[in-house]
């Protein structure tokens, strides 16, 4: 779907990709209570791994999240949504310059990891947290 023909293209998916950390579709998960979100909180570096498809192999990328809910916590220019659940589990989804990739994974205490899809270019993700809320 999505074609990779210059280097300024593999770029905005690579933006797309490394948030998505997080992180394929699932629509239904519980609400994050203000009293449960900040198990996760925190900012996160996000490594991304391209396995499948013509998308850069790989890319890193701080998410902060607050409350449950994911942020770009960087200078990179991409829109990320998303919430973690207090069990951990994870959804996100990330644009950027007209395209956009979904994610799906777990945290567990300060480490996380999950599988990402993008047009035609899939992978994985892991996730570190660096700093708590």
């Amino acid at each position: 779907m999505i074609e990779m023909q210059n280097r300024v293209g593999r770029s905005a998916i690579g933006v797309l990709l490394a948030a998505s950390t997080a992180f394929a579709a699932c629509t239904a998960f519980a609400t994050v209570s203000n009293a449960q979100g900040p198990r996760y909180d925190g900012v996160w570096s996000v490594s991304i791994v391209t396995e499948k498809g013509d998308c850069d192999p790989g890319y890193r990328y701080p998410v902060r999240i607050a409350n449950g809910t994911l942020a770009n916590a960087g200078d990179t220019n991409f829109t990320i949504t998303g919430k973690v659940t207090p069990a951990g589990a994870i959804v996100v989804t990330v644009s950027a310059a007209g395209k956009s990739a979904t994610g799906s994974g777990r945290l567990a205490g300060d480490m996380g990891g999950g599988s990402w899809t993008g047009g035609a270019c899939s992978g994985s993700w892991t996730a570190e947290r660096r700093s708590g809320a």
